[in-house]
């Protein structure tokens, strides 16, 4: 028997222009009027490069003359096209963000498409009442697309990326298109919708390489064994799909391979970088993977782990069997690589979603009302804090918060915006009008059991981001270093020598114009040297560098960091 019994009342579709006002107020703040911090200062140098140069930087990539050549360029040909298109109008920075925008998009109506397809399917279907009133296949599909986007966007792990201009996001959302691809594979198996699961795989294997979409190939066609589709019809469909995906990768292998830019080509060590993610699991992967996904996933997991259950009895089922094996793929091998980041989960987050949001229909009223509550308390109280600290740092009472707001940026001299105290104000009230709704409506719609969630982490994301984001600026950039070095550089500088990292390499070259020496080098005059204070003893540096007797011209850091430190010296003729 099926897990699910709903009425029809149940399934009203959210209003599309609240949907679209939650996308809206996810993905702009955090984009606009944030430096490139630390995290993605790097993928940023790497799009400014690009959209700065010629032909050589967008075949071999590189940070003002660093090579960067561990990830496949596809995700920063995007963010060098959009500097090229709105760099004039938006700034470098928030063009190259553009393509945040798109890649949310893609990822969004990727997953809301994918659930509306399996959500209309028969064995998805609840089961029918005995005096009728159960809903129609298109109503319990929509209500189905519109509850998985609203997991997706409550998950912790994807507001963390979905800002930043890493390959790493872009990887995230074409998993979600590959799996809408797949989904429309199984409905119909055809040469053109397996070539069109190739592409998706070629668009993967631009953006981090060839290991995960081979692993995605592989399940699916482990899948279609599962769904009655023949064996050769199902080989030769493969094989297309990989022959469309290796042709659209030679877009970037094939040119890069002749040109040789920069007098080699890049792909060797793209390929060795993606060699190198291969090994045997070991716990440390084992135990980076459980100890990050548990707060990374949230609150998708669970809810994933719990349609599994629910739906365990029924066999065949196309909304578990395919997102639960390419979890399962993808999954084996971030534990077959080195120790994980963050960012290698995030590719897991569309299919744990969209397993999420079949699992919803199955959970008894009173587990749905638990989680109402809890996030109201949770979020209500979390935003109350954000709130009082901010009080706190422009008064200075409490005395206490403000010290502990003030000490994290030393130096800082808080100011009050009016135009983000507006945003912070209307968007509290906002939440507080839907927590009205939500108590004096009691709607029985499904989705109402996730959109408080993430209703409300976006609320604390929007306070983050317009209360705090001067702060943020000042602690996470480099902007103000990059400036006081660029003026203790003579003006006739040749080219500057340097250990400095991606994320420092991008933040100077980009806010103080620094000469940085190309990919080939050259004879500099200058080096820049990056250590730590607790640094003592610097004559390895000195040796490596060639900066015995050299003239020191500048030392800093950034107030807020108190280890690092730059130096910037010119050598002794």
């Amino acid at each position: 028997m099926k897990p699910v019994r709903l009425p029809a009342a149940a399934t009203l579709a959210l209003p599309r222009w609240a949907l679209f006002a939650l996308g809206l107020l996810y993905i702009l703040p955090g984009l606009i009027g944030r430096d490139p911090w630390k995290d993605d200062a790097g993928s940023f140098g790497l799009m400014w490069t690009m959209a700065r140069g010629g032909l050589h930087d967008w075949l071999y990539p590189n940070i003002a003359g660093l090579p960067a050549l561990d990830e496949g360029p596809l995700a920063f040909w995007l963010g060098a096209l959009c500097i090229k298109l709105f760099g004039w109008l938006l700034g470098d920075v928030l063009a190259a963000r553009v393509s945040n925008i798109g890649i949310f998009v893609v990822g969004g109506m990727s997953l809301w498409y994918t659930a509306f397809h399996l959500g209309r399917r028969p064995e998805a279907q609840p089961l029918r009442l005995a005096f009728g009133g159960q809903p129609e296949p298109d109503d319990y599909g929509r209500t189905l697309a519109d509850t998985t986007v609203l997991v997706y966007l409550g998950s912790l792990g994807l507001l963390l990326y979905s800002h930043e201009t890493l390959a790493v996001t872009l990887q995230g959302s074409l998993v979600a298109y590959f799996l809408y691809r797949a989904v429309r594979y199984i409905e119909t198996a055809c040469l053109r919708n397996a070539a069109l699961v190739g592409l998706s795989l070629g668009a993967l294997t631009l953006t981090r390489g060839p290991l995960a979409p081979t692993a995605l190939l592989l399940a699916l066609l482990l899948c279609t064994r599962f769904f009655r589709i023949p064996v050769a019809t199902a080989l030769r469909h493969m094989l297309v799909a990989g022959l469309a995906a290796v042709l659209l990768t030679l877009i970037w292998i094939l040119p890069a391979t002749l040109v040789q830019p920069y007098g080699g080509s890049p792909v060797s060590a793209w390929l060795g970088w993606n060699l190198d993610q291969l090994a045997l699991p070991s716990w440390a992967s084992i135990k980076a993977f459980f100890r990050i996904g548990v707060w990374f996933a949230w609150p998708a997991w669970p809810f994933a782990g719990w349609a599994i259950w629910a739906w365990r009895r029924q066999q065949n089922m196309l909304h578990i069997v395919l997102p639960l094996t390419f979890f399962c793929a993808l999954t084996a091998l971030t534990l077959c690589g080195p120790t994980p980041g963050n960012g290698d989960l995030l590719k897991l987050l569309p299919l744990l979603a969209l397993m999420a949001a079949f699992g919803l229909p199955t959970m008894k009223r009173g587990a749905i009302n638990a989680i109402d509550w809890f996030s109201v308390m949770a979020l209500t109280t979390l935003a109350a804090l954000v709130w009082l600290f901010w009080i706190a740092k422009l008064t200075g009472w409490p005395a206490k918060l403000s010290h502990n707001a003030l000490k994290l940026v030393p130096g800082f001299t808080p100011e009050f915006g009016i135009v983000s105290f507006t945003v912070a104000a209307a968007v509290s009230i906002g939440w507080f009008w839907l927590v009205r709704w939500r108590v004096s409506r009691k709607p029985s719609v499904l989705w109402r059991a996730v959109v408080l969630s993430s209703s409300g982490l976006i609320l604390v994301w929007v306070l983050l981001m317009t209360l705090f984001l001067p702060d943020l600026n000042y602690s996470k950039s480099y902007a103000g270093v990059a400036q006081a070095l660029a003026a203790k550089l003579p003006p006739n500088a040749n080219c500057i020598d340097t250990n400095v990292g991606a994320p420092q390499r991008a933040s100077f070259a980009y806010y103080g114009r620094l000469p940085f020496a190309g990919v080939q080098g050259g004879q500099c005059d200058y080096v820049l040297l990056h250590d730590s204070v607790r640094t003592r003893d610097d004559r390895e540096l000195s040796r490596v560098w060639r900066t015995g007797g050299a003239t020191l011209l500048w030392e800093g850091r950034r107030a807020s960091d108190r280890d690092e430190r730059f130096r910037l010296y010119r050598r002794a003729r």
